[in-house]
C-alpha cells in the first residue's frame, strides 16, 4: 500500500506503471466507496495505460482531514498527489462526486488534465434539500440506515439479487466508510455547482451513464454533455450508478474507444 501526506491529510493511493509513452489515467471514486470499485476496469487497462487510484479524504484508508471540506479541497488534494508523482497531462476519470472533483481539478489546474471521462455525474448533483435530508438520516441512524435506498441508486435489480455475494460486499463497503467523511462529502456535493465552469471545458470529454442510474439519470448526464463544448455522450445498458462495478467491460470499451480517438495534438490549452 502507498500513502502520501498531502495538504496535511494522509492519502492512500496506488500507482500501476506502464511504458513511459503511454497515457496516465487517474481514477476518482464515488461517494461512499474506495478505489477498489475500479478493479475490474483497471485489470482490463493495465499495461496499456499507467494508472493512478486513490481514496479521497474521508474515504477508504485516507484521513478524514479538517472539516468542512469542499470539492475544491478534494481537487487540491488530487493536484498535490499528482504533483508529488510528477504527473501532468493525465486523463481524469471521475465517477459521481469524482466527476465533480475532476471538473474542479480542470478549473484549478488545467495543466494536469489531458482529457476528462465523466461517469454518472454532472456539474451539479441533487438539491440542497435532498442532501440535507440524507445528512440528517445518517446523523440519526448511521450509514447503515440508508443502505437499501442507496443501493437502489447504485445497482440494478438484477445486481441486487440476494445470491449475488458481490452485492453484499458493496453494502459492506458503504457502511464501513467513516461517517464523518461521508457526511462531509455529502455537504461538499450539496454546495458544489460547476454549471458555468462546464461551459469552459476545452479538453476532450466524454460523459457516460448507466441507463438505470438513480442518482444522476441519463437526462442529467446528457444535459452535462451538451454544456461542455464538443463533449461526447454514451449510455451503458443494464446498468445503474456504478458502471465500473456492474458493467466494467462496457465501460472499458467506451474508455478505450474514446482514448484511441484523441489525437496527440488535442491537449489542454
Amino acid at each position: 500500500m502507498q500513502f502520501a501526506r498531502i495538504n496535511d491529510v494522509t492519502i492512500h493511493y496506488q500507482v500501476i506503471g506502464a511504458p513511459a509513452d503511454r497515457p496516465v489515467i487517474v481514477f476518482i471514486n464515488s461517494l461512499g466507496t474506495d478505489f477498489r470499485i475500479w478493479r475490474d476496469v483497471v485489470v482490463r487497462l493495465a499495461g496499456d495505460f499507467a494508472i493512478i487510484l486513490y481514496d479521497k479524504r474521508g474515504h477508504g484508508l485516507s484521513d478524514v482531514g479538517q472539516l468542512p471540506a469542499s470539492i475544491e479541497d478534494h481537487a487540491t488534494d488530487l493536484a498535490g498527489l499528482l504533483d508529488l508523482l510528477s504527473v501532468k497531462d493525465a486523463v481524469i476519470c471521475g465517477l459521481s462526486v469524482g466527476g465533480l472533483i475532476a471538473q474542479s481539478l480542470y478549473q484549478r489546474r488545467p495543466d494536469l488534465v489531458r482529457a476528462l471521462i465523466l461517469s454518472d455525474t454532472a456539474p451539479k448533483i441533487g438539491t440542497a434539500e435532498s442532501w440535507n435530508a440524507r445528512i440528517a438520516a445518517v446523523e440519526k441512524n448511521g450509514i447503515g440506515g440508508i443502505v437499501d435506498a442507496i443501493m437502489e441508486r447504485w445497482f440494478t435489480p438484477a445486481f441486487r439479487r440476494p445470491e449475488n455475494t458481490a452485492y453484499s460486499g458493496y453494502c459492506n463497503m458503504l457502511t464501513r466508510q467513516p461517517v464523518e467523511g461521508y457526511i462531509a462529502a455529502c455537504e461538499a456535493i450539496r454546495d458544489a455547482d460547476f454549471t458555468e465552469a462546464a461551459k469552459r471545458i476545452a479538453v476532450p470529454t466524454i460523459c457516460v451513464v448507466g441507463d438505470q442510474d438513480g442518482s444522476t439519470p441519463p437526462d442529467l448526464v446528457l444535459a452535462t454533455a451538451k454544456l461542455i463544448p464538443g463533449a461526447r455522450y454514451e449510455v451503458i445498458p443494464d446498468c445503474a450508478h456504478i458502471p465500473c462495478v456492474e458493467q466494467p467491460e462496457a465501460l472499458t470499451a467506451i474508455m478505450r474507444a474514446f482514448l484511441t480517438s484523441i489525437s496527440p495534438g488535442e491537449s489542454s490549452p
